[in-house]
């Protein structure tokens, strides 16, 4: 299949991977594993068995006029445990490497049909300006922006980092959430080569 390019040209792409069906689930689940995956889980406190002290019953079970009690390491004790408490988990959830490359292949297949996609010859900059930057953005009309190129050059790094709006990725570092979090999505030439090796 031909894809139109922004300088007017037409670009010739995989059926497989620019025009797949969209599957809403699948990106759902590998979304939300990939954000998992990057929970820290290291949340940790202490239940009343593993609060130091607490070994000797705090007062005799009858006569004081006072609550019963056998340790004073109760979660309704000051210094005593946690009633639930965190413990360090794993929240890494297994996906599948054919699932994560059909989610990608869904989303950019998505992008592509709803003209969200635009394919540029090249994205360089001759100064590591922002202004620069902005300049060439507002050629392309767009605003908020994930920039996927063949190869990050120090001059587009250093120039769109600044930028609130617009998250600059090579086709290695390319993933679902950064697909989906911005509205738009410019890809080089060579970098939509590079992805279809990556995702056939």
């Amino acid at each position: 299949m031909d894809l139109q390019t922004h300088s007017g040209g037409t670009v010739s792409v995989s059926e497989r991977v620019f025009g797949a069906e969209f599957n809403e689930g699948l990106v759902h689940q590998i979304v939300t594993a990939y954000l998992a995956g990057g929970r820290a889980g290291t949340a940790a406190q202490k239940t009343r068995s593993e609060v130091r002290g607490g070994g000797a019953k705090p007062w005799r079970q009858k006569g004081t006029g006072r609550a019963r009690a056998g340790t004073s390491r109760s979660p309704i004790w000051t210094g005593g445990g946690v009633t639930f408490a965190a413990k360090t988990r794993d929240y890494t959830q297994k996906v599948n490497k054919k699932m994560y490359r059909g989610a990608l292949r869904s989303i950019l297949s998505k992008a592509a049909a709803d003209g969200k996609l635009v394919i540029v010859d090249s994205m360089t900059l001759a100064e590591p300006r922002t202004r620069l930057m902005r300049e060439r953005l507002a050629e392309l009309g767009v605003n908020r922006v994930l920039i996927v190129v063949d190869e990050v050059d120090e001059n587009l790094w250093l120039g769109s980092r600044n930028l609130e709006n617009v998250h600059l990725l090579d086709v290695d570092g390319v993933d679902p959430v950064s697909l989906v979090r911005q509205p738009t999505i410019v890809v080089t030439t060579a970098a939509i080569k590079r992805l279809e090796e990556r995702l056939s």
